[in-house]
């Protein structure tokens, strides 16, 4: 039962990637695309490329973490091949968090309106700096995320067969306090950007609040197009902030295997629910933004014409 259990999940994980490549694998090619034929990107489109290309590595390694888990039992069980994985796991992690907590910092400053001198200082800026912002956030994930590498030890995965031999025992539960250490560090860390997001969201929700009031008094309306642009923001902040706690859930469920032995089926299913973080919140991006949203409509109406297409030619009388 158990084993069928971990095929279906396996099954629906690799539904879950195949959605999620494609909904970040179009970001990534409208927005190059965009890039080769005008020779310069916009600052928001450099974010979501950026965030694409990191959710991409996430999914291929959280899905090669699940099928090695169900297909490669004793392959997983071996400490070297799981070191690789989860540095590439937590290196690819935090790169995709601090990614949208970018985009979330973009989204305030090109769209919430406040009158603080340091406010509109790094309004102004924001475009020149955002590149050196994404550059300093790869430096800053691969810095902290190096200490992943140097405390897993290789046997501890097999440390449940071995309680009769009190050397290798003992060895183990250092092991294991190490790398606990290590996976709390990790963990608290990323809610730094997580933090900073949940702050930026609550700023835009002071600045629609202020604007709607504004709006109102001059007798204007409420559904302007900087009311829309907030609205649009917060949809695309507060899908990221339930997504990611969902994410960061089901990621410390997904390495309990560490510490708990036969939790193998946990894992799966902990892995399962973060595929949902990096696949659906694409779609919720291209849906908020424009170009990307005129981009996939055409390409859906260039399927369907092609499918209609082979289907009356499949049809028509000889």
């Amino acid at each position: 039962m158990t084993d069928k259990v971990q095929t279906t999940l396996l099954f629906l994980a690799i539904g879950e990637f195949s959605v999620g490549i494609l909904g970040n694998a179009f970001i990534g090619l409208v927005n190059c695309m965009d890039w080769v034929k005008k020779r310069k990107i916009a600052s928001i489109d450099l974010i979501l490329t950026s965030l694409a290309i990191s959710r991409i590595c996430l999914l291929c390694v959280i899905l090669l973490d699940c099928c090695m888990l169900v297909l490669y039992p004793d392959v997983y069980a071996t400490g070297k091949q799981m070191r690789i994985i989860d540095f590439f796991w937590t290196l690819t992690n935090h790169l995709s968090i601090w990614f949208a907590t970018c985009l979330s910092i973009y989204y305030f400053f090109k769209i919430a309106n406040f009158f603080h001198p340091l406010f509109l200082w790094m309004k102004w800026r924001i475009d020149r700096v955002i590149s050196w912002i994404l550059l300093g956030c790869m430096v800053l994930s691969v810095f902290i995320n190096l200490p992943a590498t140097e405390n897993l030890n290789a046997d501890f995965r097999r440390c449940v067969k071995a309680k009769r031999k009190t050397n290798l025992t003992w060895s183990c539960r250092v092991n294991k306090a190490q790398h606990a250490s290590t996976k709390l560090f990790l963990n608290l860390v990323t809610l730094l950007p997580f933090s900073v997001c949940l702050m930026s969201f609550f700023l835009l929700i002071l600045s629609l609040r202020r604007h709607i009031r504004r709006m109102q008094l001059s007798a204007t309306g409420c559904r302007d197009p900087s009311t829309e642009a907030h609205v649009r923001a917060l949809k695309a902040v507060i899908s990221f902030l339930f997504l990611f706690i969902a994410y960061y859930l089901s990621f410390l469920i997904a390495t309990s295997s560490y510490f708990i032995p036969e939790t193998e089926l946990a894992v799966i299913f902990g892995e399962f629910i973060a595929l949902i973080y990096p696949s659906s919140h694409s779609f919720i991006l291209i849906l908020g933004n424009s170009k990307l949203r005129r981009a996939s409509l055409k390409a859906l109406w260039t399927v369907m014409s092609i499918l209609k297409g082979r289907k009356f030619q499949q049809h028509k009388p000889i």
